[in-house]
């Protein structure tokens, strides 16, 4: 007889497959809308060209003349987007700039390596960028012009404090030179490590323990100065390639050893708690890679955050703060604007963790900031610093202005904060609290409304009709303005079970309103960069229990950031690429990985720059069911059951689609099919004039499972017919 398999919507993985009958239990690259399963819409890539470093943040906006702009940021370089093409306006840290220096490059014969000598200390490590200007007396031999170096480059190595290398677009194809030239010296911003680290903290030995460790003196021409990140030591033969070590009272991390030069490189300063500090020339240098004691170096339990972003706007004004360091500005309005840098905001904090615009009032808010505007040694986690009103300048508390401090209560650090409609709010890796304009004398009113629900990352939150979402460490939750409730979720244990917690600082979570979806993009297992997805669904999740919730593991929808629709009239995001090199601008040096910007729920296909079009294949599974002696699909598995025919049912339908049938005898068998032999379960493809499928399939539980392979295919399914008949009890 002719049966219908009523479908739930949405994935249920927080029971076995054959106990999620009546619902789905999995798929990719598909959502549900009004209750049914289709496949997710296509992208296609913004621009041509792909950029540096992987993304952290994004953030779309008008200025007053209603131009479109989107800002992007890496862990390298902050982008601005505007008309199709991508502009670098990452600030220029002006107080470390080398003007006028001389004899400051050196290449090689038949190579494209170049040696910088500076005028002082660089204070530079492995990966940072650094931008020439004014570059002039280079000789008329050499195959090199000035041009050549009046360029961004990646820095390769520090051999000395003094002098670094960087690669050239070409080899010298000339006669090599020995400390010729002159050129300014610009540094760019560092935004921090691509990845999070684990760090250093305090050992659980004996009280004031210790391990024998190696020592040497420093012999650095010069004293330690604060962030450098080299120094010579008088031997470093005895000191691991890579490793920490001890000088005075600070720790350091270090990632290079050049042992015939006594050279420590990719110096981490201030690990462990300690303060990064001047040392002096001569000072005892200790090798504490294995040195754990009470009081000691250990790697157990610190997190070195990796390097991120906030973007917003103020005004037209685009805001942006890194992580832990400076905030800058950048108005579009400004003469020759695309091709201007970013400039500090003038008498800002120096270091923060995040940054906000507050709701309608307009104050710019600093979070886990300093208490002493200036002095990044004052920088404390749970501390709040927010402007005068309209005003982004003025942070000095006085009796005419609003301007003002407030220090967090409960947690240890501030995770992120969210601008809503309704008002601010502020995370901690414990709490959730509230934060309303009230006026003179206090400007804002905190208030705790939740515990024990603390924030996984800095872009965690977001905000759908009033209602704010975010993720935990082991959670979904969400606040509706009366209380903090945990959102129930059937593919929570999936999701956190193989979430990678030692980088889950990267987690993003983006909006996609034309389909009332929110979606966090997450890294699993070992994964360093998001490869993954969650999405629920705020409207069809109101009247399912459990919600309808989605999961994505399938390789090309791996997004770093999101935005919605609001500014370019489609959802863009960024994804990063480990094995392709970026080709934006005239960045020497760089290695492989690359973000690359999409535009999203275009076409049916992924579409790169140039046309490369690659099939979107999605794929959905039920969940197995069985039938009862008479063949409806509400058994206890007693009986088992014969499939003759189906039904097809799809609507919207482009190109092919394909049906599989599954089946098992037993909860604990592997679901099975076959294209051939004496049970023929499938694929069937399934054009737009297929009425019905005939076929021979017999198992005590079945499941199907819908998909498509090819470009320009989509497809939204709606019943699943068969002509189901008892098979016996064997």
């Amino acid at each position: 007889m002719l049966a219908k398999v009523q479908l739930i919507p949405g994935f249920d993985k927080q029971v076995t497959e054959t106990g999620a009958e009546g619902r789905w239990t999995g798929g990719d690259y598909v959502r549900f809308r009004y209750g049914l399963p289709e496949k997710i819409g296509g992208w296609e890539q913004l621009g041509t060209t792909s950029l540096v470093g992987v993304a952290r943040d994004q953030h779309a906006w008008f200025d007053l003349s209603g131009n479109r702009y989107a800002a992007i940021g890496t862990d390298k370089i902050l982008y601005v987007y505007y008309e199709g093409t991508f502009f670098d306006i990452h600030p220029l840290e002006t107080s470390r700039q080398q003007a006028g220096m001389t004899s400051c490059f050196t290449t090689s014969a038949a190579s494209d390596a170049v040696t910088v000598t500076c005028t002082t200390q660089h204070a530079l490590t492995a990966g940072d960028l650094v931008v020439f200007s004014s570059v002039s007396l280079i000789p008329g031999t050499s195959s090199f012009v000035a041009a050549d170096f009046e360029k961004t480059f990646e820095v390769q190595t520090t051999p000395t404090n003094t002098t670094f290398t960087i690669t050239m677009a070409a080899n010298e194809t000339g006669t090599p030179f020995s400390t010729t030239g002159t050129a300014t010296l610009d540094f760019y911003y560092v935004v921090g490590p691509a990845l999070q680290l684990p760090g250093y903290g305090w050992g659980s030995g004996q009280y004031s323990g210790s391990v024998t460790a190696t020592t040497t003196t420093m012999n650095n021409g010069g004293n330690l100065l604060v962030g450098a990140t080299s120094v010579t030591l008088t031997s470093s033969a005895s000191f691991p390639a890579t490793g920490t070590l001890f000088i005075g009272t600070e720790l350091m991390t270090y990632t290079g050893n050049d042992t015939a030069t006594g050279v420590i490189s990719g110096l981490g300063r201030g690990a462990g708690a300690t303060t990064d500090a001047e040392h002096t020339d001569g000072a005892t240098v200790t090798n504490a890679t294995d040195y754990v004691g009470w009081g000691s170096a250990s790697s157990f339990g610190i997190i070195i955050d990796p390097g991120q972003w906030r973007l917003t706007n103020f005004g037209q004004k685009l805001l942006a703060l890194i992580f832990d360091s400076v905030a800058v500005e950048w108005d579009p309005s400004a003469g020759d604007a695309l091709t201007t840098r970013a400039t500090l905001i003038t008498g800002a904090p120096t270091a923060s963790r995040d940054m906000l615009v507050s709701t309608s009032d307009r104050h710019l808010c600093f979070f886990g900031t300093e208490t002493t505007i200036g002095t990044t040694s004052t920088q404390d986690d749970m501390f709040v610093r927010f402007s005068d009103q309209e005003d982004i300048n003025t942070y000095t508390p006085t009796a005419i202005n609003t301007a003002g401090t407030q220090r967090l209560a409960d947690g240890s650090k501030i995770i992120g904060t969210l601008r809503g409609r309704n008002g601010n709010y502020v995370w901690t890796d414990t709490a959730m609290f509230s934060m309303r304009f009230i006026g003179a004398p206090f400007t804002f009113g905190f208030e705790q409304v939740g515990t024990n629900c603390g924030l996984i990352s800095q872009h965690a939150a977001l905000e759908v009709d009033g209602i704010i979402y975010w993720m935990s460490e082991d959670s979904f939750f969400y606040f509706d303005g009366s209380a903090v409730k945990k959102l129930p979720c059937l593919v929570e244990d999936y999701v956190f079970d193989s979430l990678n917690n030692d980088a889950e600082l990267i987690v993003y979570a983006g909006v996609n309103d034309r389909f009332n979806e929110i979606t966090w993009f997450y890294p699993s297992g070992s994964a360093t960069t998001c490869d993954r997805s969650v999405t629920y669904n705020t409207r069809d999740s109101q009247n399912i229990p459990g919600g309808v919730w989605i999961t994505n593991d399938a390789s090309l929808l791996k997004r770093t950031t999101w935005v919605d629709q609001g500014v370019f009239g489609a959802p863009y995001a960024t994804s990063y690429d480990t094995s392709e090199t970026p080709t934006q601008g005239s960045i020497s040096g760089v290695g492989a990985g690359a973000t690359t910007y999409y535009a999203q729920e275009t076409g049916t296909d992924q579409v790169k720059s140039g046309g490369a079009t690659t099939a979107v294949a999605a794929t959905i599974e039920s969940g197995d069911f069985d039938i009862d002696q008479t063949g409806n699909v509400t058994g206890a598995g007693e009986f088992m059951c014969r499939i003759s025919r189906f039904i097809p049912d799809f609507k919207n339908q482009v190109g092919d689609a394909e049906v599989s049938i599954m089946l098992r005898d037993f909860p604990s068998d592997t679901r099975a099919s076959s294209a051939s032999g004496p049970i023929i379960t499938g694929p069937f493809t399934i054009t737009t004039s297929t009425t019905q499928v005939n076929c021979r399939a017999r198992g005590r539980a079945a499941s199907f499972k819908i998909a498509n392979t090819g470009t320009g295919q989509t497809w939204r399914f709606g019943t699943f017919r068969a002509d189901i008949h008892a098979g016996g009890r064997r």
